[in-house]
């Protein structure tokens, strides 16, 4: 078994328009995915332990392009494009689901994808379409609950419990969490789960993507 990710460890990479102008697809990747105003960025600097490793901004839509953060030398973590935008120019929205959609169905190091989705508003029709994506391509899903601070605890947990409900519609491997980048909630639960996806499948050996 390797050796557990220290994600304090992180450190920017690359970031690339299109997976063509990305390193070698090989070693572990596992990517985070969310609409543009999902708290994705914030989750990645909860996680890593640091305030400025993914760009965040008050003005959704930032992350334009595939942002690559080396763990270490065979392990990384990937921030894609935010979707579901609306107030941005077409052309450029295009470009960046363009993008999302040449990573998640071509990069074979993929082990995992984080769906984050604002607690208030989950599995909207993009977010169900990914999660669906990844089980047909049995790549296993972490749909988290983000700004869980923006809710009182009961409301809290009646969302995580309609989220658990939804989850066995999807027919494969999906879990859901809560998470609150502000208060830390369920940054432990999130780490367990990166750090299961990252020691199972030993490096080096092919994914199973096959999408028949």
């Amino acid at each position: 078994m390797s050796e557990p990710v220290k994600f304090q460890q992180a450190r920017f990479l690359t970031s690339a328009p299109t997976i063509k102008h990305l390193s070698a697809d090989q070693g572990l990747e596992i990517a985070f995915a969310g609409r543009s105003n999902a708290g994705k960025s914030s989750a990645l600097n909860t996680l890593t332990r640091q305030r400025a490793l993914a760009r965040t901004s008050k003005t959704p839509g930032r992350t334009q392009q595939i942002n690559i953060f080396e763990l270490d030398e065979q392990r990384r973590l990937v921030d894609l494009p935010g979707y579901g935008f609306a107030k941005v120019p077409i052309a450029m929205k295009e470009a960046w689901q363009k993008s999302l959609s040449e990573y998640l169905q071509q990069r074979k190091c993929l082990r995992g994808l984080v769906v984050l989705m604002d607690i208030r508003h989950p599995f909207r029709d993009a977010d169900q379409e990914l999660i669906h994506w990844a089980v047909d391509s049995n790549i296993p899903v972490l749909a988290v609950l983000t700004k869980a601070d923006k809710l009182k605890s009961g409301a809290r947990k009646a969302a995580l419990l309609q989220a658990q409900e939804a989850v066995p519609g999807f027919g494969g491997d999906v879990e859901v969490i809560t998470f609150s980048s502000l208060k830390k909630t369920g940054l432990e639960q999130l780490e367990v789960v990166l750090q299961r996806w990252f020691a199972a499948t030993p490096i080096g050996a092919p994914a199973d993507q096959s999408n028949e």
